[in-house]
């Protein structure tokens, strides 16, 4: 796992929030989210929590106002508003869905707007011979919209099936080493955009 020093750290440990993209039955994102959790602990530069999109449970977008105007009508909203806000850094765990984004992760994106911006976002993406990529290629385009920055490093993950084993996610020292320099990329663009969500936040 890539260390860094002290000085990058800056003066605080950015909130880091793995969410979990995929809501179906039989999915694999919740065994891959825990070991991304586990490595951004141990990684020692982040405060990290684990957001499933499961539990938090939003319905199709259901606000009569457009999200940048922040007029929430539902708790569920709000609620959701608050988790994003929290954050300072994402890490997206998502499948592919007929090689694109899926409905739930895209959903969750939709409902919000000011919440997301200034925060980089990396992707452990999962499937067969494709690894989820071009579903992480389509979502890049959603949240850069959004005012979020997607780092370059990602973790993908081929023939996810195999690595899956009683409900836990064996890994690898390959990715094992993917996930550090990915949690250092977003370590380094979380702090430099610190200042932009401070100012997001105070408006």
């Amino acid at each position: 796992m890539t260390a860094l020093s002290d000085r990058e750290d800056f003066l605080h440990r950015p909130r880091l929030h793995v969410l979990v993209a995929s809501t179906r039955p039989g999915r694999a994102g919740p065994p891959i989210a825990e070991w991304v959790a586990e490595h951004a602990r141990t990684f020692g530069h982040f405060e990290v929590d684990v957001i499933d999109l499961l539990e938090v449970g939003l319905p199709f977008l259901d606000e009569p106002e457009h999200p940048s105007e922040r007029r929430y009508t539902q708790p569920h909203t709000k609620e959701w508003s608050a988790t994003v806000d929290a954050a300072d850094a994402f890490v997206f765990v998502t499948p592919e869905y007929n090689f694109g984004i899926n409905a739930a992760l895209k959903n969750a994106l939709d409902y919000l707007y000011h919440e997301w911006q200034y925060k980089p976002v990396g992707f452990v993406s999962y499937g067969n011979s494709s690894a989820g990529l071009r579903a992480v290629q389509m979502t890049k385009q959603v949240v850069t919209t959004l005012k979020m920055v997607p780092v370059t490093e990602g973790v993908p993950i081929h023939h996810v099936g195999e690595l899956v084993v009683d409900g836990r996610f064996t890994g690898s020292e390959a990715l094992a080493g993917a996930a550090g320099r990915m949690f250092s990329e977003l370590l380094r663009v979380a702090n430099a955009l610190e200042p932009l969500r401070v100012e997001a936040r105070a408006q």
